[in-house]
C-alpha cells in the first residue's frame, strides 16, 4: 500500500574527517580515525540506498557505533568523562526544520543524531516494504518489525543518550521530548496498524478487532496531542496525518464493536455504534483532503486513495443496513440516543518497542591505544574545515514509486 505511511525527511549532516592530527599520536590512533570517517561515510550512504536491507543497516550502524564509543566511553580506567567527547564538531539538521542546522562539539550528539537517522531509515524501511504489489506475510512481518525497533530506537535515545546531552536540545528540534515522543508512539501504532491489518485478513474475533484499533486510535491521539505546543508551521502537516489516522481507527473500532454488540442481540446499540463508525470515516476523509493541501516537512500519504481505506467505507454502510433490517424484522430495538462507550482493552497484539543496545566497544579502541591520543598538542588545522561552514544540503531520497494497489490489508 505505497502513500499508506507519512514520512518525515531524514536528517542531513556535514562531513566529519576526523582528522586529529597531533593528536592522533600513534598508527593505531590515526587508524581508528581513518575507520570512523569511513564508517560514517558508509552508513550515510546506507541511508540513501534503495537496496539497503535491515541486515545491512545493522551491520553498518553497529561498525560505527563500535567505534564511535572510543570518544564516549571512560577507556582509562576512572569514571572521567572520556577526553576525546568534546575535541570534534558535529553538525546535524532536524527533520522538522528543514536545512536549519544544530552543532555541537560532542561525540553523545553524534551518536544520538546518528542513531536517530537509524530509527528514521526503519520506518522508512517499513514504508516501502509495506507499498509493494502483494506483500507477503514474511513482508508483513518485516514491516511490523521494522517499526517496533524504531519505536525502541527513539525510546532508548530518549530515556538514556539524550539525557546525558550537554547542551539541550531546542524547542521543534528532533531531541526534544513533544518530537521523539511522537516518534516513539507514532511507531508503536503504525506497528499495531500491521496487526490489525493480519487479524482482519483471518477474520479473527470481532472485539478484539475493535480493541486493538480503539488502542491504535488512541496512540494516534496521543501522538497528535503531543504535538500541539509546536510551532504549526513545522508540525501542522504532520498532525494532520495523526488525526486522519486516528479518526480512520475510531470508525473501525466502532464498526466491529458494533458488530460485537450485534452478536450479543443488542441490535439498537449495534445500529448506533455502526451511525458513530459512519461519522469517524466521513470525518477521516475530510481529514485526508485536508492533509493533501497541507504544507510542511514530509512525504504526503494518501491513504483514502487505498483500497484498504475505501473497503473500511463500504464495510461499515453494509453492516450498518444489515442491522438496520435485522431490527426491523427481528429485534424492534431502540437505537439509544448516545453511542456506546468503548470501553475496549486489548489483551493480544499491542506493539512494544524493540529494546535497542548499542554494539560492543570496537576491539581495537584499547586502554593501550587511547593513551596515545595526546590533546596537548591540539589538532592540527582541517583543510576541509571551511567546507563545513557551507549550508547542508537536503538527503537525497529514493523515490517511492506507486505501485497497484490489490487492496491487501496489510497497511
Amino acid at each position: 500500500m505505497t502513500h499508506w505511511f507519512h514520512r518525515n525527511p531524514l536528517k542531513a549532516t556535514a562531513p566529519v574527517s576526523f582528522n586529529l592530527y597531533g593528536v592522533a599520536s600513534s598508527p593505531a590512533a590515526n587508524k581508528i580515525c581513518n575507520d570512523l570517517r569511513t564508517a560514517r561515510a558508509r552508513l550515510l550512504d546506507m541511508f540513501t540506498d534503495a537496496t539497503c536491507t535491515p541486515e545491512i543497516m545493522k551491520k553498518s550502524s553497529d561498525e560505527y557505533f563500535s567505534l564511535i564509543q572510543a570518544f564516549i566511553l571512560p577507556l582509562d580506567g576512572t569514571t572521567q568523562e572520556n577526553k576525546l567527547r568534546f575535541i570534534q564538531n558535529f553538525k546535524w539538521t532536524d527533520t522538522l526544520q528543514g536545512n536549519i542546522t544544530s552543532a555541537q562539539q560532542d561525540a553523545v550528539f553524534e551518536l544520538v543524531s546518528m542513531a536517530f537517522n537509524v530509527a528514521i531509515w526503519y520506518s522508512k524501511f517499513a514504508s516501502r516494504l509495506a507499498g509493494k504489489e502483494n506483500i507477503t506475510e514474511d513482508e508483513a512481518k518485516d514491516v511490523h518489525k521494522s517499526l517496533k525497533i524504531a519505536a525502541g530506537i527513539f525510546k532508548t535515545l530518549k530515556e538514556t543518550h539524550i539525557p546525558r546531552l550537554i547542551t539541550p536540545a531546542e524547542k521543534g528540534r528532533d531531541l526534544e521530548p513533544r518530537v521523539i515522543d511522537t516518534y516513539i508512539v507514532q511507531s508503536q501504532a503504525e506497528a499495531q496498524e500491521v496487526t490489525i491489518a493480519r487479524a482482519i485478513e483471518l477474520k479473527h474475533n470481532a472485539s478484539l478487532i475493535a480493541a486493538l484499533s480503539f488502542e491504535t486510535a488512541n496512540f494516534y491521539q496521543k501522538a497528535d496531542h503531543t504535538l500541539n505546543t509546536l510551532d504549526p508551521e513545522c508540525s501542522s502537516k504532520w498532525k494532520k496525518y495523526l488525526q486522519l489516522k486516528q479518526h480512520f481507527y475510531m470508525a473501525y473500532a466502532h464498526c466491529y464493536h458494533g458488530q460485537t454488540l450485534l452478536a450479543g442481540d443488542k441490535c439498537g446499540e449495534a445500529i448506533r455504534s455502526l451511525q458513530e463508525a459512519e461519522k469517524f470515516y466521513s470525518r477521516a476523509e475530510a481529514l485526508c483532503k485536508e492533509y493533501r493541501q497541507m504544507k510542511g516537512p514530509g512525504s504526503t500519504a494518501k491513504p483514502s486513495e487505498q483500497l484498504f481505506f475505501k473497503k473500511l467505507g463500504t464495510f461499515i454502510k453494509n453492516t450498518l443496513e444489515k442491522c438496520q433490517r435485522e431490527n426491523s424484522f427481528i429485534y424492534f430495538h431502540k437505537v439509544p440516543a448516545e453511542a456506546p462507550a468503548l470501553e475496549l482493552k486489548a489483551s493480544y497484539g499491542l506493539a512494544e518497542p524493540t529494546p535497542f543496545e548499542l554494539p560492543p566497544l570496537s576491539a581495537q579502541c584499547t586502554p593501550e591505544v587511547y593513551a596515545t591520543f595526546d590533546l596537548t598538542k591540539g589538532p592540527k588545522e582541517d583543510k576541509a574545515k571551511a567546507k563545513h561552514d557551507e549550508e547542508i544540503k537536503p538527503v537525497k531520497e529514493p523515490d517511492l514509486k506507486p505501485q497497484k494497489d490489490t487492496g491487501c490489508v496489510v497497511s
